[in-house]
């Protein structure tokens, strides 16, 4: 089984789609090549390792360069029926916007996702020049396997890359070369496809045993987390768009298919490895809930039970380092902090302070995260039931909120240590705000059995069965509806619950968004956060294209409906 421990993965900053890269110790370590270009670049196996790290930074930095709203996993809670947006009474209603699918909620601000946009394509471009300078490249014939590797990799990492883009914005331009075109957005069919053809190739050439067994390999692509994404790209494509995937281009070649027995059988292939097991513990997955009880001094780490950020149950995380800076380097965790409770340490607990978002909705956690289920305490602060209220500035602070709820995440909360240092490095002399390391975990292996399951594997009832005995829970009926909802409660604030609801349907997912409005305080008073379901309708649950590639395209992109 992989149990190693957590290594701390050091990616490059790559500039004009070359690798300026700048390095420490561990996975995708490389010496400085400021000098390379395009001229005198791609030309050895080096030159080939170099661009590879270059394609994890640029995916990486579409989450570490996007602080706010606009980064992927953030805009997934709150979009769904989970979180409310939430932050400070002070701040725009960029999230509001985001969450009521509104732009009248900030009329003036359309740009919403602009550096998303901008983020996402400089990787895909990245990985685009990597790919297309596969030939120019001498690979060493003693480490043949290496080419393989490396552009499965790439084409696992651009895959992932324009599956985010094409489920946010649906209706987007197609680039698999390097490009500066104004084209055009692509039937999302075509680009479904090279998704699929993408992860295809990482399975086939991407070594089994590769990335798997050395510490400081963590994080990168391996055959598994193909697998598992593929089944991902297959349920949510069929989901939504409600037919089988695969395009046929104008000379009838038809590319991209996928069927549900091969999506079945990947997640079988992953389950059946060998390489992963569950986590005996739910909490244990998740540092913050980790941390009971916590010393009031520095070192709370020795009284951790967390398995670690490579542990056993991990199949792909994007990971960070605490080397966040305001001088261009961008390498740590940005949007954990938003994740914080507005303003308040608690120190008690190891619960670090940060900007106030996504309080958790009562109908969510009422509906699908009862005390009862082991997994609550894991997933959510209970700020009264944890004692949070017996902070002295708790009173200001709520009054300084917007959309507070009394319950905000925990699975994804920035640590403190017992002083009130924040836990951004073993001294806490790091920014409490641009230093944070943990890994955004987009595969697990209870994903992976509940996929299976939900695709038909005769072992449904036996992945139920483990997932629910680990929190405390009887086995139920083995449907697809209790297969989604036992989605929903395992995989709360993980950013694939809007996912797993709009691939029911447009009118499914407005109607669990317009249900989990309620009341909320708001400067301290009393409000209703409420939802227009016809307006969620009418953008059919895609993001509005930013008005700044609106314009630069001179009317070659054409704007989402209901924005």
């Amino acid at each position: 089984m992989k149990k190693f421990k957590s290594s701390i993965l050091t990616l490059g900053v790559v500039a004009a789609g070359l690798c300026a890269v700048s390095c420490s110790e561990d996975f995708l370590d490389v010496s400085s090549k400021t000098e390379s270009t395009t001229g005198n670049f791609y030309k050895t196996e080096g030159d080939a390792w170099r661009a590879l790290v270059g394609c994890y930074d640029g995916w990486r930095q579409t989450v570490s360069c996007n602080g706010g709203v606009n980064a992927f996993y953030l805009a997934s809670t709150i979009m769904s029926d989970e979180c409310y947006a939430s932050t400070g009474i002070a701040d725009d209603y960029k999230g509001q916007t985001v969450d009521r699918f509104d732009q009248s909620q900030s009329p003036t601000t359309l740009d919403i996702f602009a550096d998303t946009w901008k983020y996402y394509y400089a990787a895909v471009y990245r990985c685009n020049e990597l790919l297309g300078h596969e030939e120019t490249i001498t690979w060493l014939e003693e480490s043949k396997s290496k080419r393989k590797l490396y552009i499965g990799e790439c084409r696992a990492l651009r895959a992932i890359c324009y599956f985010d883009m094409v489920r946010l914005w649906g209706n987007i331009p197609l680039f698999t070369a390097p490009s500066q075109e104004n084209r055009a957005q692509a039937d999302p069919a075509q680009v479904y496809a090279l998704i699929v053809e993408d992860l295809k190739y990482a399975i086939e050439n991407i070594p089994a045993d590769a990335n798997l067994k050395v510490e400081t390999e963590f994080g990168r692509i391996t055959k598994y987390a193909a697998e598992a994404i593929l089944a991902r790209v297959y349920l949510f494509y069929t989901g939504y768009y409600g037919k089988d995937l695969g395009y046929t281009d104008e000379a009838g070649q038809t590319t991209g298919t996928l069927t549900k027995e091969e999506a079945l059988a990947y997640c079988e292939d992953v389950i059946n490895s060998g390489n992963y097991e569950l986590v005996k513990d739910f909490k244990n997955l998740w540092p913050a809930a980790s941390l009971d009880p916590i010393p009031n001094e520095l070192g709370w780490a020795k009284t951790s039970t967390y398995a670690g950020d490579a542990n056993s149950e991990i199949i792909l995380s994007m990971n960070f380092t605490p080397t966040q800076d305001y001088n261009g380097n961008n390498d740590s965790n940005r949007w954990i902090v938003m994740m914080g409770m507005r303003s308040l340490n608690f120190t008690k607990k190891g619960y670090g302070k940060g900007w106030g978002a996504c309080c958790v909705t009562d109908h969510f956690r009422e509906t699908f995260l009862p005390s009862n289920d082991g997994r609550s305490f894991a997933s959510y602060i209970d700020i009264v039931g944890e004692g949070v209220t017996e902070l002295e500035n708790y009173e200001t602070q709520v009054k300084d909120w917007r959309e507070y709820t009394a319950f905000t995440v925990k699975k994804y909360c920035p640590l403190t240590f017992g002083n009130g240092l924040p836990a951004t490095n073993p001294t806490g002399t790091m920014g409490f705000q641009e230093c944070n390391a943990q890994p955004w975990n987009i595969v697990r292996l209870a994903d992976v059995m509940l996929m299976a399951a939900e695709l038909g594997s005769p072992r449904a009832a036996n992945y139920m069965h483990d997932i629910r005995s680990r929190a405390g829970l009887s086995d139920i009926a083995v449907n697809k509806q209790n297969i989604l909802d036992e989605r929903a409660r395992e995989l709360a604030f993980e950013g694939h619950r809007y996912w797993d609801l709009l691939r029911q349907g447009v009118n499914v997912m407005a109607d669990a968004v317009v249900a989990s409005g309620g009341k909320v305080l708001t400067a301290g008073t009393e409000a209703t956060v409420t939802y227009s379901r016809d307006k969620i309708i009418a953008t059919q649950g895609l993001s509005r294209i930013p008005q700044e590639q609106m314009t630069l395209s001179n009317g070659v992109l054409k704007q989402n409906p209901g924005w």
